[in-house]
C-alpha cells in the first residue's frame, strides 16, 4: 500500500511540474489543455469493434483519377492501415497487403467482397479514396484527402460498418515550403497521418493525437 501511495504522489508531482512548464512556455490555455490531457488519458473507444478475432483484408481504391505523382497511393494507404490494425486490434489476423495487391492486379473485380472472398477473409475493410492532393499552389505543401470507409462481411455480403470522416488536412493549420523537404517524404508523412485517422475507428486511441500534427510537419 505504501508503494502505491508513493507512486500516486510521484505522479501528482510530475503532473504539476508539467503543468507549470506548460504555463511558462505556452500560456494558460495550453497549460489547461495539458492538464486535461494528462488526467483524461487515452480513452476514446473504437467506433467499430467487429475486427477483433477476425481474418481481415484491407482494400483501397481511388474513385477518381489521381495525378501521376500520387499513382498507387492507394496501395501505400492500404498497407499502412493494415499495419496499424495488426498492431492495435486484439487477436486480429490481417492478410498481407502484398497478397491482396497481387490478386487485385491479376483479376477483374468490382465489389470489395470479391477480394475478401478470394483471399478467404471474414471481413474486408474497403476504403474509397475520393480525393488526395499534396500541393497548395506551386511551392507549398498541405495534404488534403477525403475517404469513405466501409466494412463488409465476406460470407453474407452485409455492410456492417460505414463512415465518411471529415476531410483530412495535413498539416492542419500551416503549410510547408516545398524547399523544406522532398515531395516523396511529405507524401509518406501524409499517408501515415491519413492511415492513422482511418485505422483508429477500429481500436481505442488517444483522442488528442492530432494536436501535435503541425509540430510533426516541422521535423
Amino acid at each position: 500500500m505504501e508503494r502505491r501511495s508513493l507512486c500516486r504522489s510521484l505522479r501528482r508531482v510530475l503532473m504539476s511540474l508539467l503543468a507549470i512548464a506548460a504555463v511558462a512556455t505556452a500560456g494558460c490555455t495550453s497549460a489547461l489543455f495539458t492538464m486535461a490531457y494528462l488526467f483524461k488519458g487515452n480513452d476514446a473507444p473504437a467506433e467499430c469493434n467487429k475486427l477483433k478475432d477476425k481474418r481481415v483484408v484491407v482494400v483501397c481504391r481511388p474513385v477518381v483519377a489521381l495525378q501521376y505523382r500520387n499513382a498507387r497511393v492507394e496501395h501505400d494507404l492500404a498497407e499502412q492501415v493494415s499495419g496499424l490494425l495488426r498492431k492495435n486490434v486484439p487477436k486480429i489476423k490481417v492478410i498481407d497487403h502484398r497478397k491482396a495487391a497481387e490478386w487485385m492486379d491479376e483479376n477483374t473485380w468490382d465489389e470489395y467482397t470479391q477480394v475478401g472472398k478470394a483471399l478467404q477473409a471474414d471481413l474486408v475493410v474497403g476504403i474509397d479514396l475520393e480525393q488526395f492532393s499534396l500541393l497548395q499552389g506551386q511551392t507549398l505543401y498541405q495534404g488534403r484527402a477525403n475517404v469513405r470507409v466501409r466494412v463488409y462481411d465476406c460470407k453474407t455480403g452485409q455492410l456492417v460498418f460505414e463512415k465518411r470522416p471529415p476531410q483530412t488536412v495535413y498539416p492542419p493549420n500551416r503549410v510547408v515550403q516545398t524547399s523544406e523537404k522532398p515531395e516523396a517524404e511529405f507524401r509518406r508523412e501524409f499517408v501515415r497521418v491519413l492511415a492513422d485517422q482511418i485505422a483508429r475507428h477500429f481500436y481505442d486511441h488517444d483522442p488528442h493525437a492530432d494536436i501535435a500534427l503541425d509540430a510533426r510537419s516541422l521535423e
